[in-house]
């Protein structure tokens, strides 16, 4: 497992976040757990359910909300002690209302996938508080999943600009589909993950997707239509057709993906093409501006201009 004994976990108090505690702790060679959660009261229910689980008094609430910089800040300011991995779960749609715009100046479906992971990384690598890996939690719409009706990102120029326009809402209305703008958003942050691995070459940073999985929250706060397909349809029905997956599946992709060298830093691993259940793959085939190392670094400068 690379020496990974300590993780951290955001948006880890319920679906994807805790299943993968839950797969972690009962792997022998992981001593500490650290659940990243912005509700106490969740964070201590997770908790406690996950002692029962796995039988194992190993996990730590840090309270951060990945939507509020400051609270990502203040939860680095306060840890004590160095992590071997930092997992970045959080994500979804960022409330009721994904294309307006935070306190800070950017959507909220940018922020709850993009920007505080960007703040949190940054914060820990400016104190020396990752000594191992960074897991993306990225998603097939970030190259487009046609079958459940994703296009793929159109990028003009992938210029910092574009970039930029897409985070500050200038790319999205409210009237936009919202998983157009989701799909931007993870093809944004698949980007900046690359970018930083090479410029971050002691470490390992990979972007994977847990994949089309049912009974996750990242999209209760979806259009009504859009919630009805995709989490309560399509958790029924996907799954007779191969496009949607468990829980546990998703979380053993990052499970995996941690423990296994051999997906490499600055790599993006999803389904295979027209799909998202199934191996996991290289993205970089599918999709040329994936690899594109002027995109990536692009995208990395685009996203620091926010923080």
């Amino acid at each position: 497992m690379e020496n990974i004994k300590s993780v951290l976990i955001t948006g880890a108090n319920a679906g994807l976040g805790r299943e993968c505690a839950r797969q972690l702790a009962l792997t022998s060679t992981i001593e500490k757990v650290y659940l990243g959660c912005r509700s106490r009261e969740k964070a201590e229910a997770a908790l406690t359910a996950l002692v029962a689980d796995t039988g194992r008094n190993i996990f730590e609430i840090v309270l951060l909300d990945v939507m509020d910089p400051g609270s990502v800040r203040t939860a680095v300011s306060n840890m004590k002690a160095p992590v071997d991995a930092v997992i970045l779960n959080a994500g979804g749609t960022g409330g009721r209302h994904p294309t307006a715009l935070t306190p800070q100046g950017v959507m909220n479906i940018y922020a709850v996938n993009v920007q505080g992971h960007v703040v949190l990384i940054d914060e820990m690598l400016n104190r020396q508080l990752i000594t191992s890996t960074v897991l993306y939690a990225g998603s097939e719409a970030a190259r487009g999943i046609p079958k459940m009706g994703v296009a793929r990102p159109a990028l003009k120029d992938a210029s910092v600009n574009e970039f930029l326009n897409i985070a500050v809402g200038r790319t999205f209305t409210a009237k936009s589909d919202p998983m157009d703008a989701y799909a931007s958003v993870k093809l944004t942050a698949a980007l900046w993950m690359s970018s930083m691995a090479r410029k971050n070459p002691y470490l390992r940073f990979v972007t994977v997707s847990p994949g089309g999985t049912t009974g996750t929250n990242g999209f209760d706060d979806m259009p009504f239509l859009k919630k009805l397909m995709f989490k309560h349809i399509g958790g029924v029905l996907m799954p007779l057709f191969g496009m949607m997956h468990s829980v546990e599946t998703g979380a053993k992709r990052y499970v995996d993906v941690l423990t296994n060298t051999k997906f490499k830093s600055g790599g993006f691993y999803a389904s295979k093409e027209g799909s998202p259940t199934g191996k996991i793959v290289d993205q970089f085939p599918m999709f040329a501006a994936l690899a594109n190392e002027e995109f990536q670094d692009n995208a990395n400068q685009a996203v620091h201009q926010l923080v």
